[in-house]
């Protein structure tokens, strides 16, 4: 069943670029989306899938930072994959979404091979003690079946060789995304995310290359907001934080 009017708002990304329809009630995307578009080093004329891609947010950020890409998303929730269709129309971009499960692939994206697959993958096990009362969220928060080293394993096997993976996650689960890239993908970057400068990161940008050697390097972490603590109620993002999130600059890996 699909959204109807009074279930969702639109709200602007990339300091208004975009404009995203989102359910007011459901899962809703913020910066996370942004950041891991952000780090996909993805030129025109190549292309990329994103795994759980939600109402569109981050393939429409990417596709209005890089133009000229072959763009799909998988998403296994059919109402907000039709959320990600409008996205793309309203806002004039070309990307594909295609409804399923990243665990039960279909054509044509089961034997496709891409240039750069990326994921914002779920936050919680299904064994979390407090989870979302909303169904959306539930869903997109959730692992379920799908533990994080399948989004990972599938992300990778649907790479051409030597091509990117990048992953945005909790801080925590970093043991474990390095645990399902071994092996299997090399030059791995880390790119810690800190919400301010003395914190410790609660998120971590994670890319690697399919089938690449090269040494793994954790990088200067990426400090978000100015001060120490929340002081008023605006828009406290450090400058180089503020044009990725704003205009559409790049993160550099």
């Amino acid at each position: 069943m699909s959204f109807t009017g009074d279930q969702l708002t639109q709200d602007d990304f990339l300091g208004g670029a975009i404009t995203i329809w989102q359910p007011k009630n459901g899962y809703r995307a913020a910066t996370d989306p942004v950041f891991l578009a952000a780090a996909v080093k993805a030129k025109a004329g190549q292309s990329v899938l994103e795994l759980g891609c939600g109402a569109g947010t981050a393939l429409a950020c990417l596709c209005k930072r890089v133009a000229g890409l072959e763009a799909h998303g998988l998403e296994i929730q059919a109402d907000y994959a039709d959320l990600a269709r409008r996205n793309a129309a309203d806002n004039g971009l070309e990307f594909t979404v295609h409804d399923g499960d990243l665990l039960d692939m279909q054509d044509p994206i089961c034997t496709a091979s891409f240039d750069h697959v990326f994921t914002n993958p779920p936050f919680f096990e299904a064994s979390a003690s407090s989870p979302p009362s909303d169904a959306g969220r539930d869903t997109a928060h959730r692992i379920g079946e799908a533990q994080l080293r399948d989004w990972i394993a599938v992300g990778l096997r649907r790479l051409k060789p030597k091509g990117y993976f990048t992953i945005i996650h909790r801080a925590e689960q970093l043991a474990d995304i390095l645990a399902a890239l071994d092996g299997k993908a090399g030059d791995v970057r880390i790119l810690p995310l800190c919400a301010r400068e003395g914190r410790a990161a609660g998120r971590v940008i994670v890319r690697a290359r399919k089938g690449a050697a090269g040494a793994l390097k954790l990088l200067a972490p990426l400090i978000l907001h100015t001060g120490t603590a929340h002081s008023k109620d605006e828009d406290s993002f450090r400058p180089d934080v503020r044009n990725i999130l704003r205009n559409t600059q790049p993160i550099v890996m």
